[in-house]
C-alpha cells in the first residue's frame, strides 16, 4: 500500500482547509486511517482516526473543529480541518493500520504517506 498525501498550505487563522490521502491497492476498506502530525521541534502527536466501520477518534486539541472521514470506493481519506490556529502548524500525515487497538500509538499503524504542510499564520 502506498499513500500520497496532499492538499496542505497556507491559510490564515480562523481558516479551514482540507487535507486527503489517496491510497493504492484494493484493501483500503479494511484498514483504520489515522492523521498524525508534527510541529517544528515537537514529537509526532496524533490528531484523528477513523475505523472501518466509521468510528471516529479525535485529540482533545483539535475536538470539534476537524472532522476525518473516508471514502472507501475512492480509496482515500480526508481531514477537514476549520478554525485553524497558528498551533495548528504541522506537518500532517495519513497512515493505515490494520490492527490498530490504540488509535493514538504509531506503531500500530503499517503505512504512512510523505505528509504534507500545512501552515496557520496569526
Amino acid at each position: 500500500v502506498q499513500l500520497q498525501a496532499s492538499g496542505g498550505g497556507l491559510v490564515q487563522a480562523g481558516g479551514s482547509l482540507r487535507v486527503s490521502c489517496a491510497a493504492s491497492g484494493r484493501t483500503f476498506r479494511d484498514y483504520v486511517v489515522g492523521w498524525f502530525r508534527r510541529a517544528p521541534g515537537k514529537e509526532r502527536e496524533f490528531v484523528a482516526s477513523i475505523r472501518t466501520r466509521g468510528t471516529t477518534t479525535y485529540a482533545d486539541s483539535v475536538k470539534g473543529r476537524f472532522t476525518i472521514s473516508r471514502d472507501n470506493a475512492g480509496n482515500t481519506g480526508y481531514l477537514w480541518m476549520t478554525n485553524l490556529k497558528a498551533e495548528d502548524t504541522a506537518v500532517y500525515y495519513c497512515a493505515l493500520g490494520i490492527y490498530v487497538y490504540d488509535v493514538a500509538r504509531v506503531d500500530n499503524y503499517n503505512h504512512w504517506g510523505q505528509g504534507t504542510q500545512v501552515t496557520v499564520s496569526s
